[in-house]
């Protein structure tokens, strides 16, 4: 058994809501059939927009949503997806499928409006210019002028919402092949004219393109010479089975498959370290946030689906992994400001999966519903250590704490006692979230065959609580101080 002992720990750093982001994308099903089903849909919808997955998304308090991409934002031109005449492209990003463009920048920002998460928008720095930016940034959050009449005339008289803004996305890879000293200086140049043209709301802030997983020289060479006009910099990180072209599959894997996806998912730890050490050398105070707004595991396509939509299975495997990320995330609250799990509906590591009118909550979905309620706590402890299988975040808000653990191992039991200052008051909320199966999952046709339960093997003595956990458990409690 372990023991934890807080008695001198006070919660101090803020864990912010924002780690808990999402991130959709124009592939696959991940927005047709997944968010936007169309007005005259028979599938039950407000002005398009799938009831069902709204209503399971507001539930999860969704902070922020990151949009369109991605790899597709670097082809998407906003004012094809805006008006009464949409023009369809080739989505030559995903797969050559046509592209609608039937959910644009209104149907997004409805969207985001309808589940109650703030919009997060990358911007085209690829094959866009510095004018295509300007005047989307003027559609949606000018009050007066030419864009915002053209907003009006669309049907939205007032400027939507907007704080935060991504300039370009992976520019290290097929998104432009750049060098960092070439994106540093074109970054520079393009953020000078991302404004805010609404004066009620606060200045845009700005995320700059960031590294690969380990490209610590692409973190060292755009903080040098760009870090005074950011507040963000991205980190991309999936965990793997394998290699990139050798990924395994969502179900029927071998327990080594298990090992190895907690390895590679827990390197999140290793990179937001090293990466935070080269920003502190241009921001010693973290002004500038570690963004990671792609992360997740990255597992080969379900078995008769195409390759290019991404849509693969999600099991209690996907739920250790979603909770020991958050737990890292929590463990570096200094650092990172946001994070945006690819992707919401649908797509790779999703909380919804649909099938015209069905819809399944994931797994996932439910370590993110345990885990809301960290959101803007403070940090009294957050851990996770490759060489533990137990990982957790406790927290404090509201006069209450909130613990989060997850046993991360697929076949030992494991006990966690954690020692406050003060005898701890009456339990309000006591969820696990376990499976005997190393791929149990849920299924269009056993939609329920995992979900939250109660959890009664709490022990609580004075100022101790004493928590049991199963092989592959995640657990949350919440209790008066």
């Amino acid at each position: 058994m372990e023991t934890i002992n807080l008695e001198n720990k006070k919660g101090k750093v803020t864990i912010s809501k924002y780690l808990q982001g999402q991130f959709s994308e124009h592939l696959g099903s991940g927005i047709y059939g997944g968010i936007w089903v169309g007005k005259d849909s028979s599938i039950p919808n407000i002005r398009g927009i799938r009831s069902d997955v709204v209503e399971a998304l507001k539930n999860l308090h969704i902070p922020v949503l990151r949009w369109p991409g991605g790899f597709f934002s670097d082809i998407y031109h906003w004012r094809d997806g805006v008006g009464s005449i949409r023009y369809p492209i080739i989505n030559t990003s995903w797969g050559n499928d046509l592209e609608s463009n039937e959910f644009g920048t209104d149907e997004f920002f409805d969207f985001c409006q309808q589940i109650g998460a703030e919009p997060y928008l990358n911007i085209n720095m690829s094959s866009g210019t510095i004018h295509e930016m300007t005047d989307w940034l003027e559609y949606i959050t000018s009050p007066v002028g030419k864009m915002a009449d053209l907003r009006k005339k669309n049907g939205h008289e007032e400027p939507w919402k907007l704080k935060f803004i991504g300039i370009g996305n992976e520019e290290w890879g097929e998104d432009g092949h750049m060098r960092p000293e070439f994106y540093a200086d074109l970054y520079r140049l393009w953020q000078t004219f991302a404004h805010q043209y609404d004066p009620t709301q606060p200045p845009l802030f700005k995320v700059a393109c960031g590294p690969n997983i380990d490209d610590f020289n692409w973190t060292n060479v755009v903080m040098e010479n760009a870090n005074e006009f950011m507040d963000g910099l991205s980190l991309h990180h999936y965990g793997l089975t394998d290699l990139w072209d050798k990924k395994g599959y969502a179900t029927d894997f071998e327990p080594k498959e298990w090992d190895s996806l907690l390895y590679s998912i827990r390197k999140m730890d290793y990179f937001i370290h090293e990466h935070g050490l080269r920003m502190a050398k241009y921001d010693p105070t973290h002004r500038i946030k570690l963004i990671v707004d792609e992360w997740g595991d990255w597992l080969h396509n379900e078995p008769h689906t195409n390759p290019a939509y991404l849509y693969q299975q999600n099991t209690i495997r996907d739920a250790v992994m979603a909770a020991t990320t958050l737990n890292i995330f929590a463990k570096h609250a200094e650092l990172v400001g946001m994070a945006n799990i690819a992707q919401t509906v649908n797509v790779l590591q999703s909380m919804i999966l649909t099938k015209k009118d069905q819809m399944i909550l994931t797994p996932t979905y439910y370590v993110f519903d345990m885990y809301k309620y960290h959101q803007n706590a403070k940090r009294i402890a957050a851990y996770n250590d490759n060489g533990d299988p137990l990982t957790y975040t406790v927290s404090e808000k509201d006069n209450k704490y909130i613990i989060s653990v997850c046993n991360t191992s697929q076949t030992e039991k494991n006990t966690i006692k954690f020692i406050f200052k003060d005898e701890l008051g009456g339990i309000l909320y006591h969820k696990r979230l376990h499976a005997d199966k190393n791929d149990a999952h849920n299924s269009f046709n056993n939609p329920n065959n995992i979900q939250l339960m109660e959890y009664g093997d709490y022990q609580i003595t004075k100022n101790t609580i004493t928590l049991p956990l199963k092989d592959k458990d995640i657990v949350t409690v919440i209790l008066n101080k």
